[in-house]
């Protein structure tokens, strides 16, 4: 009887959520792994283009907004717990404020991209800004996504839910931990 119970576990069953969420996690994964990949690939053609284009970009309002997307997935953490407490208005409450961290998040990066848009510079400037807007964009579309998944989760606050919707919410975290030094600080 043991023996049975032990072949029919997978290693899957332990993952936060269902196999599906981590196939799109690592999935999305993959594809900004390999936006940045290209982005470190053309940068070696023209350094001295990136770097001079890399200081038209606002470091520290890129560095608060890392500051505030983390704190937004420590909330979100936090909710997962509070529902698997059974705590439900706590984890409601934690992962509407994750999620409105993520709306601080994408505020601060509207006007960084209104400030390039103030000095003139769109994706056709110089290849820097075509992957700066292609890899922040598409992320950014990820955070508006994941505050959607938040505020939905947090409307039903069911755990396996919660999970999913927690664990996407890392990868939008962790991407941006990525992609912050990539092109903002590496020279």
């Amino acid at each position: 009887m043991t023996d049975r119970n032990h072949t029919d576990l997978s290693p899957f069953d332990d993952l936060p959520g269902d196999l599906m969420i981590w196939v799109l996690i690592v999935s999305e994964l993959l594809v900004f792994g390999a936006g940045l990949a290209a982005f470190l690939a053309v940068r070696l053609t023209d350094p001295e283009g990136f770097a001079a284009a890399q200081d038209h970009l606002q470091r520290s309002a890129a560095g608060v907004n890392t500051i505030v997307l983390v704190t937004s997935g420590w909330l979100a953490a936090l909710g997962a717990q509070a529902v698997e407490a059974g705590r439900l208005a706590r984890a409601r409450g934690l992962l509407a404020a994750a999620a409105g961290f993520g709306a601080l998040f994408l505020a601060i990066k509207w006007a960084e991209y209104a400030d390039k848009a103030a000095q003139g510079i769109g994706v056709e400037t110089h290849p820097f800004f075509t992957f700066y807007y292609l890899i922040t964009g598409f992320h950014a579309a990820h955070v508006a996504a994941g505050i959607v998944v938040l505020l939905l989760v947090a409307a039903r606050a069911r755990p396996r839910e919660v999970e999913a919707g927690v664990a996407f919410w890392h990868m939008v975290d962790l991407v941006w931990v990525l992609v912050f030094p990539v092109i903002y600080l590496l020279r």
